[in-house]
């Protein structure tokens, strides 16, 4: 079970689809990839949209417009999604492997088969090369496309499991070929085994213990693979609390002694003496979480990024607003650094823990950092 477990599923499993990303931060190298629909207007457009953004639960996703059409919903006038001309050919090709790949994965007879899931069998049918399709698929999508294979099985077997299917019956369906190969995806992207899963959770442990750190007490949460929540408070119900909001069917407990040396390589950090933290996490992320997440972390000790240098940096140049919310659900600050990440014009923008905290972090890390450049010398 992953640190974001039953906080991902009340708040951002939907988040997980990268077309919603699309949608959020109005690519226009998404158009013609999809449409959206929205519920409450009848109405569809391109992932670009000027128009006023919708709740998320409000919103379809089809292939092309024919498809919302047929459903009954009307083209946007302002973005006019139902133009030939103005469809990217890339996107069009990369939203019929989408479909093929959902196809594919549908069919009890050849969702195994990864013969035709590899890339140069689905740049063959989209008539590319492969290595036009791969560049179009994470430029469009974000992810590759293994990654929208895994991320669309992973969902089928999600379905399954929560409609009360066994273990056995929904992986098959869901198109894994062996158990082995669905419990080494797992822990990455389920957080946690399928039948814990199907349970809703019940079971997973967790540890915690709470330490006095120079930005107050710190509580340090881990699975029996790593670290889970790292938060930072004054109060120790507070922190108590909050790991029980986010963790209501887990088994927690709190181990003053288990937890000693990745506590005492934390607060160290956080006096300065030891610059680099690099220890194992156990989170579950969407694949975009993931990438911002490990852009923050070679982000160097007393340095600072901008959301936008961030979001440049792996490759999604307008998903700057994207790139602060990843920032924002961070569950392990200070091992994943995303105090380091700071506005266009230097100032601070908002912190789980307090803009103090982060002020502090900031100013902290880069005197010690300017410190040893000088002893350095």
């Amino acid at each position: 079970m992953s640190a974001l477990q039953h906080h991902m599923h009340s708040k951002t499993a939907v988040e997980s689809d990268p077309r919603w990303h699309a949608v959020e931060t109005r690519d226009r190298f998404a158009d013609g990839a999809f449409v959206y629909a929205v519920r409450s207007t009848g109405i569809y457009c391109r992932p670009s949209c000027p128009s006023r953004k919708p709740r998320r639960a409000q919103v379809l996703f089809f292939r092309v417009p024919e498809d919302a059409e047929r459903k009954g919903y009307r083209a946007c006038r302002r973005c006019r999604p139902a133009q030939e001309e103005q469809r990217d050919p890339q996107a069009t090709a990369v939203a019929r492997v989408c479909q093929h790949i959902e196809t594919v994965l549908a069919d009890p007879n050849s969702a195994g088969d990864e013969n035709a899931l590899k890339l140069r069998a689905l740049a063959s049918r989209a008539g590319i090369s492969a290595h036009q399709l791969g560049r179009a698929f994470r430029r469009l999508m974000g992810i590759t496309p293994r990654q929208y294979a895994d991320a669309h099985r992973m969902r089928r077997l999600k379905s399954r499991l929560k409609k009360g299917d066994d273990v056995t019956t929904a992986l098959y369906d869901a198109g894994f070929g062996s158990s082995s190969r669905l419990y080494e995806r797992a822990p990455q992207q389920l957080g946690m085994t399928p039948a814990t899963y199907r349970r809703g959770g019940e079971g997973m442990q967790i540890r915690y213990t709470i330490a006095a750190s120079p930005l107050g007490h710190v509580l340090v949460a881990a699975t029996k693979r790593g670290i889970s929540a790292i938060y930072l408070s004054e109060n120790d119900a507070t922190l108590e609390s909050e790991l029980r909001r986010e963790y209501p069917r887990a088994q927690i407990e709190r181990d003053r002694y288990g937890l000693e040396s990745w506590v005492r390589q934390i607060v160290d950090h956080l006096r300065g003496r030891e610059p680099r933290l690099d220890l194992p996490t156990d989170v579950q992320a969407t694949a975009f979480q993931r990438r911002v997440w490990e852009e923050l972390r070679r982000i160097p000790y007393g340095t600072t990024r901008t959301y936008t240098q961030v979001a440049r940096a792996i490759g999604q140049p307008t998903a700057v607003r994207a790139v602060a919310r990843a920032c924002a659900t961070n569950p392990v600050s200070i091992v994943v650094p995303c105090h380091r990440v700071v506005r266009e014009d230097g100032n601070l923008a908002g912190y789980r823990w307090g803009i103090s905290r982060k002020e502090t972090l900031i100013a902290n890390e880069s005197q010690h950092a300017a410190s040893a450049k000088i002893a350095k010398r």
